[in-house]
């Protein structure tokens, strides 16, 4: 390959086991997270990826320029030329003979080919290999291209689970990441693994982003449509899609979608609207709850008192009953044999429930139809088969009611897995991956901390991988999230975010230079953190399989 400089090692700055330095040409463009070979020991190499490159010259002083340049003149020509040379820091991070002694000086430098690039990385011979993205490396006729693969055991389990990723509104393109990464999974399942089996479950929170994820993208460039092959793809939609629509009678009071398209895939039978019937719901109720702080849980008390049917709650059926009855409590003060729950207390719970109600009247409903078109999600989540995709629309609930459902649906899962449900083990999908969007609503470290949908967030996290429940999760900003959460994810991608957020003790291990790179990352760019990679990764994926809106 390309010889472009030589290893420097001075009494100040020398040669370690874990990073060196080498001059190269000021007119060579490389770049951060580029992979360099050096000669080593023994006919060995060592391997090293770009952290810092600085430019020096043989002036003394900034004022030696300024001297130089006739006193401040710019349209001067100086009568002697700078010397001057690029000055790169580079980290060690693999030697082809396992021979960790600092590499020489004068030691030859030189760029890396597309194998040398595998094998610094750890990239070559990846076990259950799962597409994660393509790495460019070099400028011209040097560029090269290296598609990346994840050990699927490393981000779905069994060896380690959970995926973080992180990055501002809009440029980030958190969504299409992770749609990218589990378009790949089920297409991998469906093909090749025979003797296991997945389903996911999507919150749609953003638009109509997620409402038709089995449609074709017919505004693909052939770009991308070039880096899908390049990463052996399909270039297909997903498959086996289930809609799931908050229920009301026009159907856009309650969603972003467009009503043609909802009738069309409810004739498809593939369209449904859920609803809640207290009858069979009520066990959620805390759930509506979840970011209320209650410091002497006393909603805990009513909800418990609610739903185990006690003083005068036994044989009510209905929100409407429900409702009637509180308002008893509130207006009297008479707690019946219970005299611990004051009527302040019910007043609070009777005003955030009715809130909540008032908002979404059709949602909490008494009775399902027949013909199958209105489904209870945790019903229709017990039944849920193998490569099944459920997406369940929350985009234009309030935030209490998405909460809400967020929990809901997670309990459902938990429920399934743990075979609480009446279905043979075998029948039911070994993972199931759920993805969230705004995890910061129920996963910050502002939640309460008696909050039922944090417990379960944490429960999945911790336990979560064992079960065959995983956790794919987008937030604007990281340091935001409660540390068990983020702290229990194997995986972390890390797109465009701002100096303040980097700035959080969540990117210190990070170089200083990569911290400045992760202000600048263009769409469809990410930084990768994975326990089988040597170092954190700059990889490119391409735009979505399935089509896109413009919201908005």
């Amino acid at each position: 390959m390309k010889k472009i400089g030589k290893i420097i090692a001075t009494e100040k700055v020398p040669t370690t086991v874990d990073e060196f330095f080498f001059w190269t040409d000021k007119r060579l463009i490389i770049k951060l997270f580029d992979v360099v070979k050096v000669e080593h020991l023994n006919n060995s190499y060592t391997f090293g990826v770009v952290e810092e490159i600085q430019h020096l010259t043989d002036g003394a002083s900034f004022l030696a320029g300024y001297i130089s340049s006739d006193f401040g003149e710019v349209d001067s020509k100086g009568y002697s030329q700078r010397i001057g040379m690029n000055y790169v820091k580079a980290r060690v991070v693999a030697n082809t003979e396992n021979i960790y002694t600092p590499v020489l000086d004068s030691a030859v430098v030189t760029l890396a080919d597309k194998d040398d690039v595998t094998q610094a990385l750890g990239l070559q011979n990846v076990k259950n290999p799962l597409p994660c993205g393509i790495i460019e490396m070099y400028e011209g006729e040097d560029n090269i291209k290296v598609p990346v693969h994840f050990n699927s055991h490393f981000l779905i389990g069994p060896e380690g689970a959970h995926l973080n990723i992180s990055g501002i509104s809009g440029l980030a393109t958190k969504t299409s990441y992770a749609m990218f990464l589990l378009k790949n999974i089920q297409e991998r399942y469906l093909k090749e693994i025979k003797d296991e089996s997945v389903a996911f479950v999507f919150l749609n929170v953003k638009g109509r982003d997620l409402l038709a994820i089995d449609e074709p993208n017919n505004e693909l460039p052939d770009s991308d449509k070039k880096m899908y092959e390049e990463l052996g793809l399909e270039i297909k939609p997903f498959s086996n899609v289930k809609y799931f629509y908050p229920y009301s009678k026009d159907i856009k009071s309650t969603t972003y979608a467009d009503i043609e398209d909802v009738k069309s895939q409810q004739k498809l039978k593939k369209a449904y609207q859920y609803k809640y019937l207290f009858k069979d719901d009520k066990e959620s109720l805390d759930l509506l709850f979840a970011n209320i702080d209650d410091p002497t849980q006393t909603m805990e008390s009513i909800v418990n008192t609610i739903v185990s049917g006690d003083l005068s709650f036994n044989g009510i059926e209905s929100w409407t009953d429900l409702d009637n009855e509180i308002k008893k409590y509130r207006e009297k003060g008479d707690t019946g044999k219970d005299k611990t729950i004051s009527v302040l207390s019910w007043r609070k719970f009777y005003r955030l429930l009715n809130k909540t109600l008032t908002r979404n009247p059709e949602l909490y409903s008494n009775s399902l139809k027949k013909d199958n078109s209105e489904v209870r999600l945790q019903k229709a989540i017990k039944n849920m088969q193998k490569n099944d995709v459920f997406v369940v629309d929350i985009a234009k609930l309030d935030e209490e009611t998405q909460g809400f459902v967020f929990g809901d649906v997670m309990r459902a899962i938990y429920d399934l897995k743990l075979g609480q449900i009446d279905r043979d083990d075998i029948e039911v999908p070994s993972k199931i991956i759920i993805f969230i969007d705004e995890l910061n609503k129920y996963g910050s470290k502002e939640v309460p901390k008696t909050s039922p949908i944090l417990r379960q967030l944490l429960d999945i996290t911790e336990r979560g991988r064992s079960l065959g429940i995983i956790l794919f999760a987008a937030e604007q900003f990281k340091s935001d999230i409660h540390d068990r959460v983020k702290g229990n994810c194997a995986t972390h991608a890390y797109g465009r975010t701002n100096v303040i957020e980097i700035s959080k003790s969540d990117f210190t291990y990070m170089p200083s230079t990569y911290k400045t790179m992760l202000t600048r990352l263009q769409q469809g760019e990410y930084i990768l953190q994975n326990p089988i990679f040597r170092s954190p990764l700059n990889i490119k994926f391409p735009r979505p399989l399935y089509k896109q809106f413009k919201n908005g």
